[in-house]
């Protein structure tokens, strides 16, 4: 494929990182394919992924230089544009990461020459009954160790806006969307609707939608399920809610999750894969849908994602099972399979390879 720009989002606390940015600039500067940094945290603040994209000129390929948090801020700006994105595993889970630092030039070479697959992942976008806010004083109190805020997204004035369906609002989600309480001794109150239809009131610490990319981030520290990120979905879970009922919930993709603050609640922060976008009051609510639009990732070789879950979760064969016992063999199979399960997703066998 033809490779126009490129923008890159760099990790700049990692020399590792630096490092393979280096080489990103070099292979652009002989390849004569301009390349520029963005989603740095300048003096002047953060902007808005629509801003961020204009000022790097619209790159139709995002690199980037990190872990799983880099590549959630690159997502962001790619589905702004509906750019490609590249992850570049610099990080210490690399769930969401593509290929390692060595594999930086053949990996933008493979781009180059097409030889690539586009995998096609979930997002989440949002509607509030406001356009969300964060109060100065949080912005204030959250600087510390950090840079600043992203902004409240904006509203979206491509969509309608009624009292009862609120306004649409410019922004979405590779992970998950957070709904959590502010004050320790507070839990907030939320009553939860899946697709129009309440479901409970919680009283909880926090309430998450997450896609099945974002099933092994907060929503598995919560106790939620691990979900193929080929799946489609949406996965309600409540975190250390005060009920019985504790589970997690699966919706189709096409069946929104609404969460509306009940009114003795206390104030609840949202955020956005990790970053506080706004600051509600009881009476205030969000419903959290698919995106319409899907984020393109560069993926050069099958997706091995149950082998990552086994090595990243440093997931051990229970004693139990292996008393009596040969260890279950990593890969059952060894050959290719038979014309009748030719159609299934099976891995790359070490015979093949």
């Amino acid at each position: 494929m033809t490779v126009g720009r490129i923008g890159m989002v760099v990790h700049a606390g990692r020399e590792e990182a630096v490092d393979a940015a280096r080489s990103v600039r070099a292979w652009c500067t002989e390849q004569a394919v301009p390349c520029t940094d963005i989603d740095v945290w300048q003096d002047s603040g953060r902007h808005s992924a629509r801003e961020e994209i204009e000022a790097a000129g619209n790159p139709d390929l995002i690199v980037t230089l990190g872990g799983d948090g880099t590549f959630l801020r690159g997502a962001r700006l790619a589905s702004e544009n509906d750019a490609l994105v590249l992850g570049i595993d610099l990080g210490r889970v690399g769930f969401l990461t593509e290929v390692s630092a060595a594999a930086v030039r053949s990996a933008l070479d493979a781009v180059r020459d097409g030889d690539l697959d586009i995998e096609h992942r979930m997002l989440l976008t949002l509607r509030a009954s406001r356009p969300l806010e964060i109060p100065p004083e949080m912005g204030s109190l959250l600087c510390y160790g950090r840079g600043p805020l992203l902004p409240p997204p904006r509203v979206r004035d491509d969509c309608e806006t009624g009292d009862e369906w609120g306004v649409a609002l410019n922004v979405t989600a590779l992970n998950d969307v957070v709904l959590e309480k502010l004050a320790r001794d507070r839990q907030v109150s939320v009553g939860v609707y899946l697709a129009g239809r309440l479901l409970a009131s919680y009283s909880a610490d926090a309430l998450l939608v997450a896609t099945p990319t974002g099933s092994t981030a907060y929503s598995f520290a919560a106790g939620g399920p691990v979900v193929s990120p080929r799946a489609e979905g949406l996965i309600f879970t409540p975190v250390a809610p005060h009920m019985a009922f504790n589970r997690s919930v699966v919706a189709a993709p096409d069946e929104p999750i609404a969460l509306r603050l009940l009114e003795r609640s206390g104030q609840a922060a949202v955020s956005v894969d990790g970053q506080l976008r706004g600051v509600l009051d009881p009476g205030d609510w969000i419903g959290v849908y698919a995106a319409p639009q899907r984020l393109r990732s560069v993926r050069l070789g099958p997706m091995d994602f149950y082998g990552r879950l086994r090595e990243r979760m440093n997931l051990t064969d229970a004693p139990a099972a292996l008393a009596d016992g040969e260890a279950a063999p990593l890969w059952p199979q060894t050959t290719p399979p038979p014309p009748d399960l030719a159609h299934l997703a099976m891995p790359t066998y070490p015979a093949a390879r």
